[in-house]
């Protein structure tokens, strides 16, 4: 990941890119938090992780000017990195979490969505702990305008949120929120693969 992201860092249009691929990830991140809430059962905890992931989306955006202006004003596929693996990641995670929240708790209709919530997004908030300080390492050696400090400080508050959440789920959390972890990983994976992949033109 560190070679990866010291490559995309190096050269401005790959860098802006990354920018808006991590911009529409934050914001369909915030979408599906949202599309999970109880039409009345909504609590604090869950509009401020919503509301955040759209204020990182919105960061995210208005970096991009730092490193190439006038370019990914949108979410269109020729404007990500790995567009294809890009807009089905967060999609994918939520309907196999589904799937074995479903299977080992019997859950359906409001509480799986609640429950895929919990899950899914305590392992989307424990990749970004892994992805966003080594991002920032990679700004920071060179010297970029780009930051994302801002963005990891408050990541590191919704994992925290997260857990006590799922504590109050179930006392066994940790087996299942490792299961979600492991199908994460794997799309991860495939992800990070694909843009490997697309870099190589750069080389």
């Amino acid at each position: 990941m560190q070679d990866i992201l010291q490559h995309i860092v190096g050269h401005n249009d790959l860098h802006a890119k990354w920018l808006n691929t991590l911009s529409f990830m934050e914001n369909a991140g915030a979408r599906k938090i949202s599309a999970c809430e109880h039409p009345t059962l909504v609590d604090f905890i869950q509009l401020k992780h919503a509301a955040e992931e759209h204020r990182h989306a919105y960061y995210l955006k208005k970096q991009i000017a730092k490193v190439s202006a006038d370019t990914c004003k949108t979410y269109q596929l020729h404007e990500l990195l790995a567009p294809h693996q890009t807009r089905h990641y967060l999609h994918q995670l939520d309907m196999q979490a589904c799937r074995y929240l479903k299977n080992t708790f019997g859950l359906q209709g409001s509480q799986l969505r609640y429950a895929a919530y919990l899950f899914v997004t305590y392992a989307i908030e424990v990749r970004a702990d892994a992805l966003y300080p080594v991002y920032q390492a990679e700004l920071d050696k060179a010297g970029s305008k780009v930051m994302v400090r801002s963005i990891i400080v408050e990541e590191e508050g919704h994992l925290e949120e997260m857990m006590k959440q799922l504590q109050d789920f179930a006392p066994d959390w940790e087996i299942h929120a490792r299961h979600v972890e492991g199908l994460e990983q794997q799309l991860f994976d495939n992800w990070l693969a694909a843009i490997g992949q697309e870099l190589a033109q750069y080389a």
